[in-house]
């Protein structure tokens, strides 16, 4: 029996634990923080419960397949319900679109606003779904090594129809002019952190997740996710060492050979890394077992970051929903100060998430439990009043097309951002969501899972394959996990 070590507990941390333990090694994993779960983490304060990062529950098949491996089903760990309507995205007053359950509902919409679009839409999500069941069943579960790997005959006889090398700015404005059309699908990939141009079209396969699968969320959180995967993997056998940092990670005959650590050391055979791949190289390795080196990094392109409040309020506010989007300011501005010309942003766009509207467990009764996010640039120096600034001009524009004022119910009230993420996370740069899915940084361009100097060392993650998202995570736990398998048995 080997032994696994897995840095951090994260969603790719957890399902790289769970397939290593599942495969007879013995698998520790270690956790800098206090509580398991890395940025899907969740706090409770003043009768509120507040999942502190990932809120969206897309593409159900891949949690759903997750589980599957181990005799399991999601049910086994929470209760999903599916959102109607998912999502609403406020473009001003009474300017306001809801995106139903129902994708024929959805057609006649498209048809009211453009006319033409319902057909338009109905082809546009076809060619979705082909990319998806391409994508999601032989692209994203590769660990990406060599182009080679990707040379399927389905894939290469569907090169034309993934649109791997076009953007997907130019491919929905092909179709659609209205810019609400265009801003609600466009606005999936922009979890995936770049602007519209930047993302190749192959990624519309994310409108296929958001608008034809449909929005969902567990009862009880995204938290319920984590302690789901927990509780397997503790079936499974894996040990977990919270509060425990790593500091070092020691080298013998071209191998890790242990981990350091406040409370000792601790030898391992393997080593899969699912912290910040950038604090793992330059503060935990010796500079001649990088992959990379600080320049790499540098010239690399982030998602953002996220400026992020967590509100309790004593009453109830109409004309929210579970998830809101408010596109009610300048898009191309924002994206420009996110990417172009890093600064805090002068009028920014934002997403609200209100699980209160659909979770009665979140929020005593009679009160609202909100998640306010604005994405930022990674890398900003925070400064003692933009927090309050921001806080402050969210709450009015809320309340703006809400109709209700709520800023004196307020009774709890919580920040994050750029150095919050870098304390809990060692996140580089202060980042939110990893690297961005740029044509450039697709598959084999992405950093390499595997340590090219230290046989029996590895990556996953955010920051690694697939990319970024939670069910990119999960997906790249079980790619790292078959990698230490291959590994493993070439060794013995």
């Amino acid at each position: 029996m080997s032994k696994v070590s897995v840095i951090g507990s994260g969603f790719s941390g957890l399902a790289s634990a769970c397939f290593a333990a599942k495969a007879g090694h013995e698998v520790t994993v270690f956790e800098k923080n206090e509580q398991i779960g890395g940025r899907a983490r969740a706090f409770s304060a003043e009768g509120f419960m507040f999942d502190m990062g990932p809120s969206w529950y897309w593409m159900p098949d891949v949690f759903d397949k997750f589980f599957e491996q181990f005799g399991k089903k999601t049910a086994d760990y929470y209760d999903l319900k599916k959102l109607d309507p998912g999502f609403q995205i406020i473009y001003g007053p009474n300017d306001i679109l809801k995106i139903p359950a129902d994708t024929n509902e959805l057609y006649d919409i498209f048809e009211q606003i453009e006319k033409g679009s319902a057909e338009k839409l109905k082809t546009f999500l076809k060619e979705a779904e082909l990319k998806y069941n391409v994508g999601m069943q032989q692209l994203v579960y590769k660990p990406a090594y060599s182009w080679m790997e990707f040379a399927t005959l389905d894939v290469l006889k569907g090169v034309t129809q993934l649109n791997i090398f076009s953007s997907v700015s130019s491919y929905v404005r092909k179709s659609f002019k209205d810019h609400r059309l265009v801003s609600l699908l466009e606005f999936p990939v922009l979890f995936l952190g770049a602007m519209p141009h930047k993302i190749p079209a192959l990624y519309t396969l994310m409108n296929y997740a958001a608008l034809a699968q449909g929005t969902f969320y567990p009862i009880g959180g995204m938290t319920k996710i984590i302690e789901g995967m927990h509780d397997l993997a503790l079936e499974l056998g894996v040990t977990f060492n919270t509060n425990t940092p790593i500091e070092k990670i020691s080298v013998s005959n071209k191998k890790v050979s242990a981990l350091q650590s406040p409370k000792g050391s601790h030898p391992t055979d393997v080593l899969i890394a699912s912290a910040d791949y950038h604090h793992v190289e330059q503060q935990l390795l010796d500079a001649e077992f990088r992959n990379y080196e600080e320049s790499y990094w540098d010239k690399k392109t982030f998602a953002p970051s996220c400026l992020i409040y967590y509100i309790g309020v004593n009453k109830k506010i109409k004309n929210l929903l579970h998830h809101n989007l408010y596109f009610d300011t300048d898009f191309e501005k924002h994206s420009q100060e996110i990417y172009q010309n890093p600064q805090w942003p002068s009028d920014p766009l934002f997403y609200v998430c209100c699980p209160s509207k659909t979770d009665d467990s979140v929020a005593p009764e009679g009160m609202e439990n909100l998640f306010i996010l604005v994405p930022i640039a990674t890398g900003l120096k925070e400064g003692t009043e933009e927090r309050k600034l921001y806080f402050d001009k969210l709450i009015k524009r809320i309340e703006a097309h809400t109709g209700e004022q709520f800023a004196d119910h307020i009774v709890y009230q919580k920040s994050y951002c750029v150095d919050d993420f870098i304390k809990d996370y060692n996140a580089y740069k202060g980042n939110a969501y990893g690297l961005a899915n740029t044509l450039m940084q697709t598959a084999v361009l992405k950093p390499t899972m595997r340590n090219k100097k230290l046989a029996n060392m590895f990556y996953t993650g955010q920051l690694t394959v697939p990319g970024p998202g939670v069910p990119p995570s999960l997906i790249s736990g079980q790619i790292v996990a078959e990698q230490i398998n291959l590994y493993l048995k070439k060794s013995n």
